[in-house]
């Protein structure tokens, strides 16, 4: 595992890469997977990211991280899209997505739930306001977990 210091300095790394190709960092992770170890950033432009942006990308940050050799051990590098279920993290994603279905998931019981699927009505002072038929505001620090909730149709079938 990594040390806080070293967490921030990938992500300003990840951050002044996706930034000078004109993508958004949505997230980073360093997460261990069947014993190999894997840092994985996800990026975002309007429109979406393609395979070549994510190579372009992946490209810039493997020089960078080669140079600056933050992590003391080996690990696979990989850079995608954060997918149509994009986590919400920052408080600029809660604001971008209002009027979108989202699944809201609670570290502890609010109004009897740990988990919430509604449209994102509202952030604000820190609270995110979901309607699912009922209307639940939930304080920022007590989420464990947010994201977008695709929705499937007839027609996209």
């Amino acid at each position: 595992m990594l040390n806080e210091k070293i967490f921030k300095k990938l992500l300003d790394i990840g951050n002044l890469v996706a930034d000078s190709k004109g993508f958004e960092l949505v997230d980073m992770e360093f997460v261990k997977e069947s014993g190999n170890w894997y840092l994985r950033y996800y990026i975002d432009k309007p429109g979406g990211v393609t395979l070549d942006d994510c190579q372009l990308v992946s490209m810039e940050l493997s020089k960078m991280l080669d140079e600056m050799d933050p992590i003391p051990y080996s690990y696979f590098l990989e850079v995608s899209s954060p997918g149509v279920e994009r986590p919400l993290k920052k408080d600029k994603d809660f604001i971008k997505y209002i009027g979108s279905m989202v699944e809201i998931k609670t570290f502890e019981k609010i109004d009897g739930k740990k988990n919430f699927t509604g449209i994102l009505k509202n952030y604000s002072n820190d609270t995110v306001t979901i309607e699912d038929g009922k209307t639940y505001s939930i304080p920022k620090d007590k989420i464990s977990a947010a994201k977008l909730k695709f929705e499937w149709n007839e027609e996209q079938e």
